[in-house]
């Protein structure tokens, strides 16, 4: 039953390209107030994905909210390409190209000891354009204003890297990370270390935690599933 399934669940979502995690969370948030009825329902996620990523998206209803932080904490998969020799300030396709080096001197071997350097524990600086807080505003707040400002670094830890390079010099990745890393940086970074620069330009997350995105639905499924369900 409907009222059953709201009072506490978790459910798997596949977020679409260009959606912002609220998006999906208000989404399904109105749909099973209206079928059920309630002016109130507590719906949130577990971890936050960038409107250009697509992927796995834990949702937690009712009673199962109170989980957000401890799922909040879990490992995360990532696939994704890095475009290497071009750079924009957000790190991705957010904003416009801003810079272009050759790629053609790159080695296989470069490629290699740059991706084994990333493994284990490390100090990361997230993008100015993300939602960390400075003086109380968004990072990307100040970014979109044109305004520069420092972050900290902080200790993250890269569990697994993978790289896939037959389309050169877009580079195929999968990356097991500990939460709070931004995939974003580690596009940035890798292309500052083979002095080309490199620009995020598609991800997707795959896991967190015990969750894969192979067991997910999209929004309109679940929404269908909702407006099945007896009252």
């Amino acid at each position: 039953m409907i009222t059953e399934f709201a009072q506490g669940s978790t459910i798997l979502v596949d977020k679409p390209f260009e959606w912002t995690s609220f998006d999906a969370v208000n989404k399904l948030r109105w749909h099973l107030r209206k079928r059920i009825g309630v002016k109130k329902l507590k719906v949130g996620h577990a971890g936050t994905l960038d409107p250009l990523a697509t992927g796995l998206l834990v949702i937690c209803i009712g009673k199962h909210t109170k989980l957000i932080e401890g799922l909040t904490s879990d490992a995360k998969t990532y696939t994704g390409t890095f475009l290497l020799g071009k750079t924009t300030p957000s790190y991705d396709l957010e904003t416009a190209f801003n810079s272009e080096k050759p790629t053609d001197a790159i080695s296989p071997e470069q490629l290699e000891e740059v991706r084994s350097g990333f493994l284990g524990v490390q100090q990361q600086v997230p993008p100015l354009f993300s939602a960390k807080q400075i003086d109380g505003k968004r990072a990307y707040d100040y970014a979109r204003a044109g305004i520069e400002k420092e972050l900290k670094s902080n200790a993250v830890e890269i569990t697994g890297f993978t790289i896939e390079t037959s389309r050169f010099p877009e580079i195929d990745f999968e990356i097991s990370c500990s939460k709070g890393t931004y995939i974003r940086s580690i596009a940035h970074d890798f292309g500052q270390k083979l002095g080309c620069g490199a620009t995020l330009v598609a991800l997707r997350r795959t896991k967190s935690g015990a969750y894969d995105v192979k067991d997910s639905k999209t929004v309109d499924e679940w929404i269908a599933f909702i407006e099945e369900q007896p009252l």
